[in-house]
């Protein structure tokens, strides 16, 4: 029998969980979260970000440039931040203007305040089964089986897409937790019928 799974559900019950973390910590955390552009989508995934971070008792600040920022400008104030140790997450709003290259801008994130879990090194410790921070979907997603007890040892899991924010970590999770997995992206033949074998 199908179940209909509740992302606001689980959402509620980790939020409940990190309040309480939150509010045992002798110093509150503090998330810097920089925005590129006045792109709305943008816009309001950074100000829902800061909103719950201020509901469960975490300090954040937006940072935000025009959409000609220079590089060289970002980077130097990302430099700043990994330096501030008041700092505990930098967190750089995709997508960024095209003359922004944005493998260098997330690269110059230090892998310890990287909390999107893009820097090369924390996607190298996701592969190597030892993960720092992970990309917050797929983290969701695993978040979401686990709530419903839903076991994914054994079981054949089906990733379609392949990007590095979601379908290569979701696919990594899944292994960790020892799924067999099957990677399905634009080329894939036959799409509807490999997603019918998963589990």
């Amino acid at each position: 029998m199908a179940i209909r799974l509740s992302g606001k559900k689980v959402a509620e019950s980790v939020y409940e969980r990190l309040g309480k973390e939150i509010s045992q910590l002798s110093q509150a955390p503090k998330i810097i979260f920089i925005r590129v552009g006045e792109d709305p989508a943008s816009q309001t995934y950074v100000n829902a970000k800061a909103k719950r971070c201020a509901e469960l008792g975490a300090v954040s600040e937006t940072l935000v440039y025009p959409e000609n920022v220079q590089e060289s400008e970002l980077l130097t104030k990302i430099n700043a931040l990994n330096e501030d140790a008041s700092v505990s997450g930098i967190l750089v709003q995709l997508p960024l203007p095209s003359h922004l290259d944005k493998e260098k801008v997330l690269e110059t994130i230090s892998p310890n305040k990287d909390v999107d879990g893009l820097h090369s090194a924390n996607l190298g410790k996701l592969l190597q089964g030892n993960p720092r921070f992970v990309p917050c979907t797929p983290a969701g997603v695993l978040e979401m089986l686990k709530h419903y007890n839903i076991p994914v040892s054994g079981k054949h899991v089906v990733v379609v897409g392949r990007s590095e924010i979601v379908g290569k970590p979701a696919a990594l999770l899944m292994l960790m937790n020892h799924g067999t997995v099957t990677i399905c992206h634009s080329r894939t033949a036959n799409l509807a019928e490999v997603t019918r074998t998963a589990d």
